[in-house]
């Protein structure tokens, strides 16, 4: 048996501690330094275990720390890279790459999915949320584990580089606007597009676009015409509704 096998047999007794950290270290390109992030990043709190305080122990925590990560990573890599773009183009298209259908599908390239502890594979949510949720759970992980400048290279190097379509995504042009009002037609929803008055910025017109659902403000949406800040509004909400 090799020195390295040895080692890794003193750090991780079990096989399947082994094994799971070999399908980590293929994800993020290097061995964990703290295993239990990465358990925790997997499960599912259909699976999750009260604590002695009386909280469920799960991903969901790591989630939201992930999903703070990758819009922050995900905005400087767009203001960089066009530097030209207004507000409207910058913000549609970071809504798009970390919408739960684009997650979903990362989650599934990069392999994770299948180190996801849940209750019931065949759980009906899954392909809302519960693999995107687990991908920015992994980036929380990762980063308290390796700290922000490794986790952003992470997420370029990992998500953006080897598995984006960035062109595809900008020449993507869904109809948002008619995803929510057929949903709101089928729930028997009242809904409202409420525009604002044109918002100067970087020389251009912007407008600005509120979604309300029975009186109630959902989201907000700005673009270079009424027509995309609405659109805007839309995504956001089919995002927060789940309907990607």
């Amino acid at each position: 048996m090799s020195i390295w096998k040895k080692f890794q047999r003193f750090l991780f007794p079990s096989k399947q501690e082994r094994l799971f950290t070999k399908d980590i270290a293929s994800i993020i390109g290097r061995l964990p330094k703290n295993l239990n992030l990465y358990k925790l990043a997997t499960l599912h709190s259909s699976v999750g275990k009260l604590s002695k305080k009386g909280f469920r122990v799960s991903n969901e925590r790591l989630e939201f720390l992930g999903d703070a990560i990758l819009n922050m990573v995900i905005a400087e890599f767009l203001f960089k890279k066009f530097p030209y773009e207004n507000e409207g183009f910058l913000t549609e298209i970071r809504s798009r790459i970390v919408r739960r259908a684009t997650l979903n599908k990362l989650a599934l390239k990069i392999g994770i999915t299948e180190l996801v502890e849940l209750q019931d594979k065949n759980h009906k949510k899954r392909k809302n949320s519960i693999y995107g949720n687990a991908l920015e759970a992994l980036i929380g992980a990762v980063y308290l584990d390796r700290g922000y400048t490794f986790c952003k290279g992470f997420i370029l190097k990992r998500i953006v580089q080897d598995h984006l379509d960035l062109q595809k995504i900008i020449h993507t042009d869904s109809n948002y606007k008619s995803k929510i009002i057929e949903w709101a037609q089928k729930e028997n929803k009242e809904i409202l597009f409420e525009s604002f008055d044109e918002v100067d910025g970087n020389n251009a017109n912007l407008f600005e676009v509120s979604l309300i659902i029975d009186q109630e403000r959902i989201s907000t949406g700005k673009g270079t015409s009424k027509k995309r800040a609405e659109q805007n509004a839309a995504l956001e909400a089919c995002q927060k509704l789940e309907l990607l």
